[in-house]
């Protein structure tokens, strides 16, 4: 058995994955990273390990033209050939907004239908280590505090539906990186689909792979696996964190009460309270919370701070509150 299939297999014991009688949807974008996955998976199913469905989803996003369709004609033949089961989905995107986001939110919504559709147990996506190095990078750079900084969580919950609770699974995640899915491939004489785009400069992460990362690697060779090292270590600081702040964050919080904590268990209660309320912290940075310190720290009512997507922060009546406009 190849080192690849056999640290899949001991990574799926350690994440307590069924060994049978379900069913899986895997993400297949043609690259090396999901390439990799599903042929280890296949490996596994025919050697009996694995005694489960798996069902291959494709999105197109239909950004790069021809090389999009050539894309989705490559992972049909991909999966014809390894006898699995295909599903393919289609995006229409305007070049308004952060198209990065927009294509994230379409091809999580498709593969979380997909998932429904069959009643599968989780989504398997093929993020490595190299992606859980560059999200921490990106997220630095952006201001984030400790819960942004954190590592993705190789299982988390994708969807919630009247018949189960879809899990969001990324198997490669603590063990693998881009180099060993692409050596994996070779060796199975596979040649995966390279994404233009991943050369455009203008995406951050993009820059972050091609620039920011080989600089840092002059100082410690190892600084992709010490950067999902840290994200993780800071992972499990900010549960615990977490579990102890949830007993001083109620709905309504007191000016008084906040401007008597010291300034860092201020904006720890700010944050886990604007996650609470807002759903998560997607779009709000260390600069936000700052703002909203300086507000309620401020002696004057009726002041307000505003955060992204017409979140407004108002001081009133000895409280904070949101408003959405």
């Amino acid at each position: 058995m190849d080192v690849f299939v056999r640290k899949l297999i001991t990574e799926w014991r350690k994440l307590n994955l069924p060994f049978f009688d379900e069913s899986f949807v895997v993400a297949l974008s043609g690259g090396a990273d999901s390439c990799a996955l599903t042929l280890a998976l296949k490996e596994l199913q025919e050697r009996k390990k694995l005694n489960l469905r798996f069902i291959l989803a494709h999105f197109n996003h239909r950004l790069r033209g021809s090389a999009s369709d050539e894309d989705e004609g490559f992972v049909k033949d991909f999966a014809a050939k390894l006898g699995f089961e295909i599903v393919v989905g289609h995006g229409n995107f305007s070049s308004k907004g952060n198209l990065e986001e927009k294509a994230r939110e379409a091809r999580y919504e498709f593969l979380s239908n997909v998932a429904e559709k069959f009643d599968s147990f989780g989504v398997l996506t093929a993020h490595t280590v190299n992606d859980q190095a560059e999200t921490f990078l990106m997220n630095l750079l952006r201001g984030s505090g400790i819960k942004g900084l954190s590592a993705m969580k190789p299982i988390r919950t994708l969807k919630k539906t009247a018949q189960r609770e879809i899990l969001l699974i990324r198997p490669l995640l603590q063990w693998a990186k881009r180099c060993d899915t692409e050596s994996f491939c070779q060796r199975r004489a596979v040649e995966f689909r390279i994404d233009s785009m991943n050369a455009q400069m203008n995406f951050t992460r993009v820059r972050i792979r091609k620039k920011l990362l080989p600089l840092l690697e002059e100082f410690n060779p190892r600084i992709i696996e010490v950067l999902a090292r840290t994200a993780r270590n800071l992972a499990d600081e900010s549960e615990v964190s977490s579990q102890l702040l949830r007993k001083l964050v109620t709905p309504d919080l007191k000016v008084v009460d906040l401007q008597s904590m010291p300034p860092s268990l201020r904006r720890a209660v700010l944050r886990l309270w604007l996650e609470r309320n807002l759903g998560s912290l997607k779009g709000i940075d260390s600069v936000h919370i700052e703002a909203i310190e300086r507000l309620v720290m401020s002696r004057k009512s009726g002041r307000v701070v505003e955060l992204p997507k017409g979140i407004h922060i108002e001081k009133r009546q000895g409280k904070i509150f949101i408003n959405r406009v």
